[in-house]
Order: C-alpha cells, then structure tokens, then sequence
C-alpha cells in the first residue's frame, strides 16, 4: 500500500478493487484489519482532537472518501487513484459475507433503524449471516458487556454505523477483544440502508456534490457542519498550496 501524508492526516492510495482484496485476503488469512475512511469533515476534527487522529492513524486501511480531498490531493501534487467511498466498500463486503457465509455484527443506529437495516439487507442478500446486533446508543460503561456479545457471537465482521469520533475510538479501543477479522465504521449507512436518508443519484456522486444533496435533506443539522468544516479546509488548502508553490 502507498500511505501518505495530506494536510497532517495520512491516507491510503487505494482503489475500491485493491481494497476488497486486500481485505478478503486478511480475512481467508484468519488475521485482523481495522479498516477507516476519512472526507473532509473528519480531517478538520483530527486536528482539534488527538484521540480520533490516533484512532485513525492506527486504521490498517485508510480509505479516501470525499471528492473534496481527492481533488485537494491532486492539487498539491499526490496521484490518488479514485474515492473510494465506505457505503460502496460496505455493500461488496456485504455481497462477499453472503456469498462466501462470512458470519456478521451490525452495531450502531437506532433500535427500529436497525431492525430495518437487518430486514433490508436479508431481503438484497438471503445467505447472509447476521449474529448479532446492537443499536449504537449506549454509553461507555457499557462497552465491556458489548465487545463480550460481540466476541461471543462468532462475527468476523463488524460494522460499527455510529457517529464520529465515537466508532473510531471504539475500534480502536476494542478491537483486539472482538474476535473479530474486519472492524470498519459505516457511519450513516445504516440511515440508507434502512431507507431512512436519501442518497445522492449516480450523477450528483459523480461530480462530487453528494453533501449539497444531503445538506438539502438536513439543512437544521448539516449548514453549521459545512459551513466550519468546507470552509476551514479550502483556507488550510489554499495555503499549502500557496507555500508548495514559493518553495517549489
């Protein structure tokens, strides 16, 4: 793998088919990978939060979801192949599990999401083997007796669908208590995959507006988000552009 540095948060150069090999060869490996992705927003909270940039920087694979910084890559010079996105990483690990029987954990979401996310899938995927699921509001003193239902339902996958920094930090935490082969942090995927939040059409994800097309279905909870976030980074960008540029 190339792992290399982009504005302080190292990154893997990889594309989608080179990530499921490597993955499905750890796994027929019986050997453990902590797999993440980071975009925009994730980037500018790693600076203001050294517990999620461990957590990060300790991921085996880290994916570059976000058009925003494969553009921003490429503008300072890195050749990043493609985006690889972690709801499309999510549905082929899914489309593997069901072929190959891989038994999997679901943890995050609301309860009723979750349920709904567990119909969904079973419906697109009939062979696939859920052991086990847990909605993903709980609080930390209850992390032991969740890594414990986890270790003891004989997953080798787990997809942890919570909000960051809290899956990263409990990937990392746990992660050589779960008993698991694949940890990987879904984020909001579980809210599409249960048909509670759109995604964007093929043609908006092509040209990288996937966060207009969720600003628009969230715009109480996503404006200050973006606002911050897209904001701080073209300010960051533009000056390691700027600097690349006078000391070239």
């Amino acid at each position: 793998m190339t792992r290399f540095t982009f504005l302080d948060c190292q990154m893997d150069d990889l594309t989608m088919q080179e990530t499921l090999n490597h993955i499905k060869k750890t796994i027929k490996c019986n050997l453990q990978i902590k797999h993440c992705v980071v975009n925009v927003a994730k980037l500018i909270s790693m600076r203001n939060n050294n517990q999620l940039k461990n957590s990060v920087v300790n991921s085996d694979v880290i994916n570059i979801d976000g058009i925003g910084l494969v553009l921003g890559a490429r503008l300072l010079g890195y050749r990043v192949k493609e985006r690889v996105t972690g709801i499309d990483l999510f549905e082929h690990l899914i489309s593997y599990a069901n072929d190959e029987k891989i038994p999997i954990y679901l943890l995050g979401a609301k309860k009723y999401t979750l349920e709904k996310v567990k119909k969904n899938l079973i419906i697109k995927h009939p062979n696939l083997n859920i052991v086990g699921s847990h909605h993903g509001y709980f609080n930390q003193d209850e992390d032991q007796s969740i890594v414990k239902e986890i270790s003891l339902s004989g997953a080798k996958m787990l997809f942890v669908g919570m909000s960051s920094p809290k899956k990263e930090i409990f990937i990392d935490t746990w992660t050589d208590s779960l008993g698991v082969n694949l940890t990987m942090g879904v984020g909001g995927t579980f809210d599409i995959i249960a048909k509670e939040t759109r995604r964007a059409p093929k043609y908006i994800q092509r040209i990288g507006l996937e966060w207009l097309f969720r600003l628009i279905q969230e715009p109480g909870r996503m404006w200050k988000r973006y606002l911050y976030t897209n904001s701080y980074y073209l300010l960051i960008l533009f000056r390691e552009y700027i600097i690349s540029k006078l000391f070239k």
